[in-house]
């Protein structure tokens, strides 16, 4: 375990967007959106000795298990955002972590998450085996004007397509990237309300792993202004996502 020097509880990183992470409207992507914040959160751990490499020790990972955002605006191409990170609470297996981005000095996203420490080799959640003191926690700050849910999955749903996980689709911890569910839901959505950025807050759960191989099924259920997404494998829902529109 290595804590770097310049570790800091609250921590801030400048990311300029370029144009791999934009659309055809040439506006942030929000499944880029996503990865700046979670890139900001890792470089976080990073510095503060609990990264991939530093739990790998003990054959543990963070993975995330919730996340809501709510955008008030995105960035293009050549804007540069301020991302900043804090660890809301952190015991047991269980973690909160707040983060937000800003462009001008105006925040224009924030994000509340919640990981669980997972063991690589078992495939299961456990307790953080690093010791975690020098992190002060903000039980108080917050970065949402609502925290993250547990989103009902027994809406009724119809199947929009039908896919099998690709090596693309998986991270370093071996099994389907959080962001790639994201992804594959948006694909499935009307393109306007993506490029006249209508999406107003995401909400995920993220509820059994997939691997390479897998059957999956996306379904989706709309009321007003609402989207709701499943992904399925075998009638059992791996990932829920609500959309609330502008």
């Amino acid at each position: 375990m290595n804590i770097s020097p310049d570790f800091t509880s609250l921590y801030s990183h400048d990311w300029d967007i370029n144009f791999t992470q934009c659309g055809p409207n040439s506006y942030l992507k929000y499944v880029d959106l996503c990865n700046l914040l979670q890139l900001t959160a890792a470089e976080h751990s990073i510095l503060g000795g609990l990264s991939f490499n530093d739990m790998q020790e003990h054959h543990q990972a963070w993975v995330l298990s919730r996340i809501r955002i709510e955008i008030d605006a995105l960035p293009k191409w050549q804007d540069k955002v301020t991302v900043l990170t804090w660890v809301e609470n952190l015991e047991g297996s269980r973690s909160i972590r707040n983060i937000e981005m800003y462009l001008d000095g105006k925040k224009i996203a924030g994000a509340t998450t919640y990981w669980a420490v997972f063991n690589t080799q078992l495939r299961k959640a456990e307790a953080l085996a690093l010791p975690h003191e020098h992190f002060e926690k903000y039980p108080e700050r917050k970065a949402t004007s609502e925290s993250f849910s547990r989103i009902n999955i027994l809406q009724e749903t119809e199947k929009v397509t039908a896919k099998t996980v690709v090596l693309s689709d998986l991270d370093i911890v071996n099994h389907v990237n959080n962001v790639k569910y994201l992804e594959w839901c948006l694909d499935t959505i009307n393109p306007k309300l993506i490029l006249k950025q209508q999406i107003k807050t995401l909400e995920m759960n993220f509820l059994r792993e997939l691997n390479l191989g897998d059957p999956i099924e996306i379904n989706r259920s709309e009321e007003n202004n609402q989207h709701y997404y499943s992904v399925t494998k075998e009638g059992k829902v791996c990932f829920a996502l609500v959309l609330d529109l502008k």
